[in-house]
């Protein structure tokens, strides 16, 4: 009776074996010292890719210490940056604008990215006209200057074009990470007297810009 509880024992314990071979654990015996075991941990982190892009009034900031926060954002308000000159001032130069999340024709500019170099770029539908008078000025007159808003480097603009894409490359400060803003401000070079009329507009006669951010 004895020697076959023995045999049944030693059968459970032969048939176990295979299975904490199998498991992550690991049994040693005998006489060494240190006496050591080994047993792993597999880890991953899945870190998604992600590209954020605000131009204007939008959730969304860089803070003093290059930190980037936002809320779940979505495309919303488009601001609108406006100019009225009187007949005295027509054709003497350089004006600044009305509007603007920041007003006076400034506007935050955020780019943020984790995959590398972003390509911005800048799309009109052509130069901005009156309508059925036929009339049109050029994007040529409209300037945007970009300068320090809370990051060390500025986030560049791309050039508005009449045809054709504008286009800049935000690169990396380090490794493969994009955290750059700017204000852009928008101003009329005024420098011609064109026909009386209002150009452009609240997405009519060529009045809207479509920035667009890209990453690989």
């Amino acid at each position: 009776m004895r020697t076959s509880t023995v045999i049944k024992a030693l059968l459970a314990v032969t048939a176990a074996t295979p299975l904490l071979c199998q498991a992550e654990s690991n049994l040693q015996t005998g006489t060494g010292s240190p006496l050591t075991a080994t047993a792993h941990v597999d880890f991953t982190i899945t870190i998604p890719k992600f590209l954020f892009l605000r131009v204007g009034t939008g959730n969304g900031a860089i803070n003093a210490a290059g930190v980037f926060s936002t809320a779940p954002a979505t495309l919303g308000t488009i601001d609108g940056i406006t100019w009225a000159p009187t007949p005295a001032q027509l054709g003497t130069g350089s004006m600044a604008g009305t509007g603007g999340d920041q007003t006076n024709g400034v506007e935050t500019a955020i780019v943020v990215a984790n995959n590398g170099a972003v390509t911005l770029t800048s799309q009109t539908g052509g130069a901005l006209n009156d309508g059925a008078a036929g009339d049109t000025i050029s994007w040529s007159q409209i300037s945007v200057a970009a300068t320090k808003n809370t990051t060390v480097a500025v986030l560049p603009t791309p050039t508005l074009l009449d045809t054709g894409t504008g286009s800049v490359t935000v690169n990396p400060v380090s490794g493969k990470i994009v955290a750059q803003d700017a204000k852009w401000t928008y101003s009329y070079l005024n420098a011609t007297v064109p026909p009386a009329g209002t150009y452009g507009g609240v997405g009519v006669n060529n009045g809207r810009v479509t920035y667009t951010a890209s990453v690989p």
